[in-house]
């Protein structure tokens, strides 16, 4: 598989790098360009009740911050959140082949729509992969902590993956 060099990420993976890393430093290692629609931006920038990633995102000057929104089309629109759908028409508009969504219906609207996938335990992967020395069991953690929601599935696949399941 060729080696992907940009991708067009989704807030929620954002989120949850951030509660897995403290920061999203370590995405700017993984990728020679992130890229983020407008209306991703602006998600997190609204931030929730008590502002989580919203500073870590807003310090990541490297991420390429769209400052135009998407004319998305309106299958996408009809069928996913303004931010999945996005990042999909982003996607499809620069033809950058992946993308990172975490929810199972933005996944399945980009595989029809033709694009590679990650989600935010994708990336913890291809990180452990660079650097043998991350653990992927204390990203999980420190996600589960934060309340980003994951299966026990997925939880055990990435242990898997990465040697870490005892």
């Amino acid at each position: 598989m060729p080696e992907t060099t940009e991708i067009v990420i989704n807030t929620s993976p954002l989120i949850a790098l951030v509660a897995a890393w403290g920061d999203l430093k370590p995405l700017a290692t993984l990728y020679q360009q992130v890229w983020v629609p407008l209306e991703v931006c602006q998600e997190v920038s609204r931030g929730g009740a008590n502002q989580f990633a919203v500073a870590e995102f807003e310090q990541a000057t490297w991420l390429k911050k769209q400052t135009q929104p998407q004319t998305i089309s309106p299958f996408l629109l009809n069928a996913l959140d303004l931010g999945e759908a996005a990042v999909i028409q982003l996607a499809l508009h620069q033809k950058i082949a992946t993308v990172c969504i975490d929810e199972a219906v933005g996944r399945r609207m980009a595989r029809l729509s033709g694009l590679s996938l990650t989600g935010s335990v994708g990336i913890l992967l291809k990180a452990k992969n660079q650097d043998a020395s991350l653990s992927v069991r204390t990203a999980i953690d420190n996600m589960l902590n934060r309340n980003i929601r994951l299966s026990s599935t997925v939880i055990n696949f990435a242990l898997t993956q990465a040697g870490e399941l005892d």
